[in-house]
């Protein structure tokens, strides 16, 4: 019998097959092991209301930044300035919203601080991309030089502003803006109404509020009253940013570009694709993901640190290699993304509900399942492309 075609073979494949090629299946699995042993170990205190809050405000964090690494690594680069580009831009917003702005122009409202810093932060993606593409030298080590060199002149920069690297005491802009309030207020409140009345519900029968299982059912405190009244709201832009890369990646070709310039940047130029426009556009996008999340930071509380961020771009590379995107680029999910930062964030946060736990684990576990990750996302590329 002649041997069957690739499309034949793909054809005939079950179900299971087709599902454990799929990049993030890795992420997936690991994703909801750690889910069911953080709910028996933590007698499910991580997933009362409280807990669920807190979990999703680390994930989201996590989710955003890694999202604009997964989509760089895609297209072949790395940016390693990502987490001074947090504390740059959180800086930033902070600095105009106590100082207001130079040159006569007044108070800055959140709204006008948030976009001069994103269009400081946007320019500096651009350059830093344009110094990648134009010198051809590695983006790890371009990415690694503005990462010292932004964190460096953030810190000395402010520090002549400001007399310290930190600003804290700003006002509560949320009640007064509706911009302040969409990027660090509450969001999804009507979640937690539901868990409300659901808990109102089996205490109006007779269970008592403190029993264990009722707080996994209900979101009452001790008091009978509302405990948790909304996520932050991180976590609705993490849904945002991610809904959009995943609508590029999968149905634009923009995406088709991405995944071309990762997989052969040559062969790709060859086609048509403009290679240079895609990598700048995706750091100057990966600078927005930093914007973001020191924006969510600064006006959910009315704080800011030149220092924040420090570590981040390790933990959105991290993120995005256990979420399945190769190191390689050509290769990767926004689900798989998504994922990972579930995992990621759980464990981060695994301390507050198990105390026994030392909290250096969790480096160990981000090391370890950062290591299998790569050698699982190789062995389903090669299954994917047939051992190429």
């Amino acid at each position: 019998m002649a041997d069957l075609s690739e499309s034949d073979r793909l054809q005939q494949e079950t179900w299971f097959q087709r599902t454990i090629r799929r990049p993030e299946i890795g992420a997936f699995v690991v994703m909801i092991v750690i889910i069911f042993a953080l709910l028996i170990m933590s007698n499910g205190k991580a997933f009362n209301a409280l807990g669920l809050k807190n979990n999703i405000k680390i994930i989201s964090q996590f989710g955003i930044i890694a999202m604009g690494a997964a989509l760089l690594m895609i297209a072949g680069e790395f940016d390693l300035s990502i987490g001074s580009m947090i504390g740059f831009a959180g800086m930033s917003m902070a600095l105009m919203l106590k100082w207001g702005l130079p040159f006569g122009l007044g108070e800055a409202t959140p709204f006008l601080a948030f976009i001069i810093t994103l269009a400081m932060t946007l320019t500096l993606g651009w350059f830093i991309g344009t110094v990648v593409v134009r010198s051809g030298l590695s983006s790890f080590i371009v990415t690694l030089a503005f990462l010292f060199f932004l964190r460096g002149a953030t810190e000395v920069g402010f520090r002549l502003i400001n007399k310290s690297t930190q600003v804290s005491g700003l006002q509560d802009f949320k009640q007064e803006s509706w911009f302040a309030d969409l990027l660090g207020g509450k969001v999804f409140g009507w979640f937690y109404d539901i868990w409300f009345a659901i808990g109102q519900f089996f205490v109006d029968q007779g269970i008592d509020r403190t029993d264990q299982w009722f707080t996994l059912g209900g979101n009452l405190n001790r008091r009978g009253t509302q405990w948790v009244d909304g996520f932050d709201a991180r976590f609705l832009w993490f849904l945002v940013i991610s809904a959009v890369a995943y609508f590029v990646l999968s149905r634009t070709q923009l995406g088709n570009w991405i995944y071309a310039t990762g997989d052969n940047k040559d062969a790709a130029r060859a086609n048509g694709v403009p290679v240079n426009r895609v990598k700048i556009g995706l750091f100057m996008f990966t600078a927005f993901c930093a914007t973001m999340f020191a924006a969510c930071q600064v006006f959910d509380t009315n704080t800011a640190d030149a220092a924040k961020g420090n570590l981040m771009e390790l933990f959105a590379i991290a993120i995005a290699v256990v979420g399945g995107t190769l190191m390689t680029g050509g290769f990767g999910s926004v689900v798989g993304v998504a994922f990972g930062a579930v995992t990621v964030g759980l464990v981060s946060n695994a301390v507050f509900f198990i105390p026994t736990i030392d909290g250096a684990w969790f480096r160990v576990f981000v090391g370890a399942i950062l290591l299998a990750a790569v050698f699982a996302n190789e062995r389903i590329r090669k299954r994917i492309t047939g051992g190429i």
